[in-house]
């Protein structure tokens, strides 16, 4: 097995508890593994931004707005350096087989954050049929597949400008770049790969509360 990352031949440990029943291999030497940084410790419980703050500055901001379409969001890992180069080459450069870098975190956070929620429809952030075509696949649905509740494509997006590319005041301030193909009368979980300022999340969130949807959370890989 070598490391995804910088293709270093990993070399797994031996001992009593793994002798009869092997691990799963690791995605990643552990050099590169030690640069990658999970979220732990205090968040805000309603975006999982690194603060002491129950609900951070963002969040009471969205409240006062009265846009509370969002039950929260649970993230896995901070954006660090080492996280966007990752990122560019997976994403924006269409290195498809660094999603299995996170499949075993990606997975155990989601039951960690919705083991309970069994009836709850997964529900990938969708890109423009351009952004598609230019990318090859859709990282939100590719992480999807690693979970075990039901996946619906309900969400369509008319808009093809990259959210990168918009300053913040323009991705709060736009239209919803959405819209429904079908209803849903079930919970759900939005899945993308970045959480930065949820207005994304939100869009999504409202457009599904606006028809039926009794509950929406959404799940990222990152917190921006």
């Amino acid at each position: 097995m070598h490391c995804l990352w910088c293709d270093d031949e990993i070399i797994p440990s031996v001992n009593w508890g793994n002798l009869l029943l092997p691990s799963r291999p690791a995605p990643l030497c552990e050099e590169c593994e030690s640069k990658l940084e999970q979220i732990e410790g205090d968040r805000c419980r309603k975006c999982s931004r690194k603060t002491s703050e129950v609900v951070c500055r963002d969040c009471q901001w969205w409240e006062s707005q009265k846009r509370n379409v969002l039950a929260g969001n649970y993230s896995v890992y901070t954006y660090n350096a080492f996280m966007r180069e990752i990122i560019a080459k997976w994403k924006y450069r269409g290195d498809y087989i660094l999603r299995n870098i996170f499949a075993e975190v990606f997975t155990e956070g989601y039951y960690r954050a919705f083991g309970k929620k069994r009836d709850a429809i997964i529900i990938p952030i969708p890109l423009s049929e351009n952004r598609l075509k230019e990318r090859g696949f859709n990282q939100a649905e590719a992480l999807a597949a690693f979970l075990p509740n039901q996946s619906k494509s309900l969400l369509a997006r008319i808009d093809s400008e990259k959210q990168s590319k918009k300053s913040r005041k323009q991705r709060i301030t736009g239209k919803n770049p959405f819209t429904l193909k079908e209803t849903l009368n079930k919970p759900a979980i939005l899945v993308d790969d970045i959480y930065t300022t949820g207005t994304t999340i939100r869009h999504a969130a409202e457009l599904l509360k606006q028809n039926g949807c009794p509950e929406v959370h959404s799940y990222t890989l990152i917190r921006g």
